[in-house]
């Protein structure tokens, strides 16, 4: 086992590594940068992410008049950089980092990825990894939720359709189910608020947030009340879809199970079909779904909720890592991505090592990694 572990956490290494370089040459081929922004802001033509971003930009506002009042300089090199002073683009230059050239870039990235310094903020005047624990509540909120929400309907749900496999309930469910699946996560949120939350119809969720005003102000229960209130049309909307995948995963491990020979030899013996169901089948086919339970809570907390967020004005990761690419912020583009990655490595050799501890019959080491 700890041969396995080694072979796979060195290996995280080159996947790492491999991950920034794809994305730091795709960038620098991308229009526009960082540079680019900061003229715009000087020439009032800005057009980054959002108000949110916008306003980080302070540093640049003093510089503004000394470079637009420059006489005649031009700089081809940067869309929008005629007439400004070519002194005042090289402090650009050297403020980014782009005075460098891209190998030398590429090298300082890595080897401050490597001691976890993801710099600071091109916009924002804080720290990367500051940032990334500021949107933290917000994703954990959505991801452990919406887990949790996704296993306690679909299991139960799973086992039950498996069971009355052909039956009129397992028809009409599945009718539903896919459905449910066909529908994107961002359309279904817009019809709840239509629905639900003063759009059309009735008035009864909350638009924006995690928490109402003067939240701190209220008891302990009220707190819990209103969290799980402004949490409900957001969770429902990303549930969407995994609970359909769930459900038919569960549907279909248990299938597999009691259609297996040691099922007809425990019912011979006389055993009840609920000790077949539970006593014999139950651990067997959960495998497969408790063992995946790791992947599944980290695609619901870093994947599917960037429109969700945007939607319902909840301030996450995901509106941050999509804000930051639309603001050429280059440090939480890279920050995040480095450790988004490394946990989904993480977790991958989690779920592994999670199908060895619920099923010791499963062995890595007899295999190539």
């Amino acid at each position: 086992m700890s041969a396995y572990i080694a072979r796979r956490v060195l290996l995280m290494l080159p996947t790492l590594l491999g991950i920034l370089f794809v994305s730091f040459v795709v960038v620098q081929f991308a229009p526009g940068g960082p540079v680019e922004r900061v003229i715009a802001q000087i020439n009032g033509a800005d057009t980054g992410g959002t108000s949110r971003v916008s306003g980080g930009g302070g540093d640049f506002g003093a510089q503004r008049g000394q470079g637009a009042a420059a006489a005649g300089a031009v700089n081809s090199k940067y869309r929008g950089a005629q007439g400004l002073d070519p002194d005042f683009i090289k402090k650009l230059e050297v403020q980014f980092g782009f005075d460098k050239p891209a190998p030398e870039r590429f090298a300082l990235m890595v080897w401050n990825f490597a001691r976890f310094d993801f710099g600071n903020s091109y916009f924002r005047s804080v720290s990367v990894l500051q940032l990334i624990k500021e949107k933290l509540p917000v994703s954990m909120s959505l991801g452990i939720w919406m887990t949790l929400l996704t296993y306690l309907i679909s299991i139960p749900l799973g086992i039950r359709k498996a069971v009355k496999d052909g039956s009129r309930f397992d028809t009409w469910t599945s009718a539903v189910i896919i459905i449910g699946f066909a529908i994107p996560g961002f359309l279904f949120a817009i019809l709840l608020i239509v629905l639900f939350a003063g759009g059309s119809f009735l008035n009864i969720f909350p638009l924006r947030g995690l928490t109402s005003d003067g939240w701190s102000q209220f008891p302990w229960y009220w707190k819990i009340i209103d969290y799980f209130w402004h949490l409900t049309l957001p969770l429902v909307s990303m549930a969407l879809g995994a609970f359909a995948t769930m459900t038919l995963l569960t549907k279909n491990s248990f299938l597999d199970e009691i259609r297996k020979q040691y099922v007809m030899t425990a019912r011979a013996k006389g055993c009840s079909e609920r000790q077949v169901l539970y006593g014999h089948v139950f651990r067997n086919a959960m495998l497969i779904v408790i063992a995946g339970f790791p992947g599944a809570f980290i695609h619901a907390f870093f994947s599917g909720s960037l429109l969700i967020e945007t939607i319902f004005s909840l301030d996450g990761l995901g509106l941050l890592g999509f804000e930051s690419v639309l603001n050429r912020d280059y440090p939480v583009v890279f920050g995040t991505l480095f450790i988004f990655s490394l946990v989904g490595l993480v977790v991958n050799l989690i779920s592994d090592l999670a199908y060895m501890w619920i099923d010791p019959r499963i062995d890595f080491e007899a295999r190539e990694v």
